[in-house]
């Protein structure tokens, strides 16, 4: 346990980010799996634009890398595309 006031206080905040972001990837990974489970092209589109949109934000918060945001886009995209095929 920290002593100095700053210390304490960086602990409190780095506890609510904690938090937030896990909060954040949970919507994300959810977000994501509806696409994965979605049986219907439509609703599987209607599923993937929703994905995208929180992995971009989340590529751009850096709460994920921007490379593995794209590459779960292209993959969610591959899932996409062959279920309207």
């Amino acid at each position: 346990m920290p002593n100095i006031k700053s210390s304490k206080k960086r602990m409190v905040l780095g506890r609510q980010a904690n938090e937030a972001n896990r909060k954040k990837r949970s919507t994300l990974r959810t977000a994501m799996k509806k696409v994965r489970q979605a049986e219907t092209a439509e609703e599987a589109r209607a599923s993937f634009q929703r994905a995208v949109s929180l992995l971009d934000r989340a590529a751009t918060k850096r709460l994920m890398h921007p490379n593995k945001a794209a590459r779960l886009k292209g993959q969610l995209a591959r899932h996409v595309a062959s279920l309207e095929a």
